[in-house]
């Protein structure tokens, strides 16, 4: 008996080191993309019916996803639950700058509950008549240094995710620009909405800076949008991928020669049970 459980403990060993190292590879080298979905999308949904929402989620072909921070109203163990029973895993786990400012640890703790490989934060707390400035940025620069060296040491990337507000002029750039130059332990994800929102090319942006957004939000605009600097819009403007003017085959173009992975479809308005199946066939199309 002894024997025979030596015999079954090498033969996982040989396979941990020999043939899942193999298959990670070839997983990598087939799938050069892969397109999730943000699920504040379906907040709604969720909240009334998880198992419901999820298994959606599934028919639509989506295996990746966002979220694990609001849980809408459900215990944790059975939204984990339901993620498994869909074969949905949590990519990127949502935190919030108070979370990684005071308990960083928590952030590890969470994603690795759900095998995050990212932790993103969507918001830096500022005073919202004098609006996002310089102290506002180095603030937010020494936070996500600190948690992203944690975090990093951890096995979780932590990443930022800009909503316009961040395009006040400083120097010869933006509040935005310093914080990309300036942040050494974190990486960025963009939001194609919100970079548009704030008056400025997300493509441009990402070829100013290859290598530093590590996933994207792709989201489009209703074409007649006013522009703001407050990372507040309409929820109305989401429209469908390839109908408004942020110009998402452009982003994905540029997405593609540097090698982004993760792409995450985001819809808040209230036409998104209709426009995410057509937003997902018009990303498709794209890799055709």
């Amino acid at each position: 008996m002894i024997t025979t459980i030596k015999k079954v403990t090498l033969l996982r060993s040989l396979w941990a080191v020999l043939v899942i190292p193999i298959a990670l590879s070839l997983s990598s080298v087939t799938f050069a993309h892969e397109l999730g979905l943000q699920l504040y999308s379906l907040r709604k949904q969720i909240e009334q019916d998880l198992p419901k929402a999820f298994n959606q989620i599934n028919q639509w072909g989506i295996k990746v996803v966002e979220g694990g921070g609001a849980l809408y109203g459900h215990p944790v163990e059975e939204y984990r639950d339901q993620l498994l029973k869909n074969d949905l895993q949590i990519v990127s786990v949502d935190a919030s700058f108070e979370e990684l400012r005071d308990n960083p640890m928590a952030v590890v703790y969470k994603a690795r509950y759900f095998g995050s490989r990212f932790a993103t934060f969507y918001w830096i707390p500022h005073d919202p008549i004098k609006g996002f400035d310089l102290e506002d940025a180095k603030g937010a620069i020494e936070v996500m240094n600190k948690a992203g060296k944690l975090l990093k040491e951890n096995g979780v990337t932590l990443q930022y995710h800009p909503h316009g507000y961040e395009f006040l002029p400083y120097g010869k750039g933006t509040l935005l620009d310093y914080i990309l130059e300036n942040v050494e332990h974190a990486a960025f994800q963009m939001d194609v909405f919100w970079v548009k929102q704030g008056g400025m090319d997300p493509t441009k942006i990402l070829q100013k800076y290859p290598g530093r957004f590590l996933s994207l939000h792709v989201k489009d605009r209703k074409i007649g949008t006013q522009n703001t600097t407050n990372g507040k819009a309409d929820i109305e403007s989401n429209v469908i991928l390839g109908t408004g003017d942020v110009g998402i085959a452009s982003v994905i173009a540029e997405a593609k020669k540097q090698g982004i992975r993760y792409f995450f479809i985001e819809d808040e308005s209230s036409r998104v049970m209709l426009q995410i199946p057509e937003s997902i066939n018009y990303f498709n199309s794209l890799y055709k």
